[in-house]
């Protein structure tokens, strides 16, 4: 227990740093003369005395595995150097989410360079569900010599099968099956062969690479190629929005994409940006909970490929009309999630919430959100989720993870022994699709297959603070260097710092829920602080009102800037009487 606190007011207990990551912490202080609250959150992440540098500085050159290390890279490089030279008609067939539509506006800036434009097909969620399907295949084919599956494809056998005239590359990470799909060229960090060390990344990841390698033949034939890092934004922004782990590769790419998206290069993300209301400079946060859920909303209950159209968009008149047509959708996107989530909750608080898997199911649910309501209960239970909406006798569902569960291949599992219609993805997302009398029993096997994993001793999700701070300490100097340790997100948490013996100096209720407050150490050192949500647990009511009296309070440090000023702002998330 950190600071004696087993039952917050969020009913949380406060776990801080082991004795290991202690000592590890002061020895990168010593070392390297860095902030101690830095070197608590690099030591809680592994990073070493020799590491120190590199880790807050990363960067392609150190980080970046050789793209031919990737079975058939330098085969789907030649294919699209190839094609694109000889003007053959190019299909991309992408994924409805971020990362599909990434990827593909990936592959349009590099055909770009050579004046070819390829046809766009991304699949109606709905009607046609996730990945290549043999009709819209067949039709690709036969208008088109060369057709890539970006984000999809890797266990589509029959539908590939069935573009019998044309070459099919796929460029992919979900789990791959014991068999390729007939392709000429399947790359995938997950295929079955793979040694696994490029495991962690998103499709778009992959296509970056297979770019890469295309460059490196082009200069290896005397041509010039296109500047690839100019598409880091991309990569960037489908690393953070698939909740792709941040480590190695994944931390230079979402690190130096964040610095090309600050330059305001992209014309389709600089209308969403602006339809966001975005007026600061572009973080993780940002492109996970405001770009992400945006360009998704297409995919999930409007037009499938408005995401990619948007990114690959260079008409500032098409893309502002999209930008403003997804903000729509993503505003209709909750008001339909929120009517499913909280059917959901009571449905899984029924069944029990200490169950290795937690899932909920309906008829009428909205396919395109099952996967947002599935991560907030992950989020509550700290366990594997899945949720599944019914039309007819058919169910379509999507699942989510927690650390060291691998959801995806159990799912795979599933498919594999036909206890489902079919199913598949990664760790920690997965989709599947089933029929009515096939749930109980799947549902059954799924929680017997996680439970062998160890889902079933994962306890509440404790909070793991990295240390304390005084209001004093949280400057905006300090909150520069820890923002050298990040990117923050999968597998990278941002720090949080627990503040004591605090008073509540101010506290005020604004907008539906939230509370903003002002914390003091009892001297003359003060700290801005905001509660969102605060109101929808104890924990609004109790801090509101704690005025004048001590408290433990935690939370993350952010920078709050109004009227062109900035100033240091504790985002809280749990508090407890001192």
């Amino acid at each position: 227990m950190f600071l004696g606190v087993k039952h917050s007011l969020t009913e949380r207990c406060w776990l801080g740093p082991s004795a290991i990551v202690e000592r590890q912490a002061l020895n990168l202080n010593q070392q390297n003369n860095l902030p101690l609250p830095l070197c608590h959150v690099m030591a809680r992440l592994g990073v070493s005395v020799e590491e120190v540098e590199n880790f807050l500085n990363p960067t392609l050159r150190a980080t970046m595995s050789d793209p031919k290390s990737l079975k058939d890279c330098t085969l789907a490089a030649k294919l699209i150097i190839e094609a694109a030279e000889s003007k053959k008609a190019i299909a991309i067939f992408a994924d409805y989410d971020v990362d599909g539509g990434a990827s593909a506006a990936l592959i349009f800036d590099f055909l770009a360079h050579f004046l070819v434009k390829p046809t766009l097909y991304v699949p109606d969620r709905i009607d046609e569900g996730y990945g290549p399907n043999p009709e819209a295949m067949r039709a690709l084919a036969t208008d088109h010599d060369l057709i890539i599956c970006v984000d999809c494809g890797t266990v589509s056998h029959d539908a590939l099968a069935s573009a019998t005239d044309a070459d099919v590359i796929v460029l992919d990470h979900h789990l791959g099956a014991e068999t390729l799909p007939p392709a000429k060229a399947v790359v995938n960090p997950n295929r079955q062969d793979e040694t696994g060390e490029l495991a962690h990344l998103c499709a778009a990841g992959v296509v970056f690479l297979v770019l890469i390698e295309a460059a490196r033949l082009m200069r290896e034939k005397g041509k010039i190629p296109p500047n690839l890092l100019d598409s880091l934004d991309l990569v960037a922004l489908a690393t953070i929005a698939d909740v792709a782990p941040l480590v190695g590769i994944n931390r230079a790419f979402v690190r130096q994409g964040l610095k090309v998206m600050g330059q305001r290069k992209r014309i389709g993300l600089n209308a969403l940006s602006d339809v966001a209301q975005l007026d600061t400079a572009p973080s993780a946060y940002h492109l996970g909970y405001v770009l992400g859920p945006r360009i998704n909303s297409g995919g999930r209950i409007g037009e499938a490929d408005l995401g990619a159209r948007l990114l690959s968009s260079v008409d500032p008149h098409e893309a502002a009309a999209i930008a403003d047509k997804l903000d729509q959708l993503n505003s209709e996107r909750r008001a339909v999630e929120a009517n499913v989530r909280l059917a959901a909750f009571e449905q899984a608080e029924a069944r029990g919430l200490d169950q290795p898997l937690i899932w909920a199911s309906d008829d009428g649910w909205h396919p395109g959100v099952v996967g947002i309501v599935a991560s907030r209960l992950k989020e509550k239970t700290n366990r594997p989720a899945v949720v599944i909406g019914f039309e007819g006798d058919i169910g379509k569902g999507s699942g989510r993870s927690v650390s060291g569960i691998d959801l995806g291949a159990a799912i795979q599992r599933l498919a594999r022994d036909g206890d489902i219609e079919k199913g598949g993805g990664h760790k920690m997302a997965a989709g599947l699709s089933l029929s009515r009398i096939q749930l109980e029993p799947a549902m059954e096997k799924l929680n017997t297959l996680l439970k062998s994993q160890g889902a079933g001793s994962l306890g509440p999700a404790d909070l793991r603070i990295d240390g304390i701070l005084m209001p004093g300490g949280a400057t905006l100097e300090l909150i520069e260097h820890l923002g050298r340790a990040g990117p923050y997100g999968a597998n990278a948490s941002a720090p949080r710092f627990a503040f004591p013996d605090c008073t509540i100096a101010f506290a005020k209720p604004v907008g539906e829920s939230h509370l903003k407050l002002t914390i003091s150490d009892g001297f003359e050192n003060k700290l801005d602080a905001i509660c969102f949500g605060a109101f929808d647990s104890p924990l609004g009511a109790a801090l509101n009102e704690a005025k004048g009296t001590k408290m433990h309070i935690v939370g993350r440090l952010e920078v709050n800037t109004w009227g062109g000023r900035s100033r240091p702002q504790l985002r809280i998330e749990d508090a407890n009487p001192a």
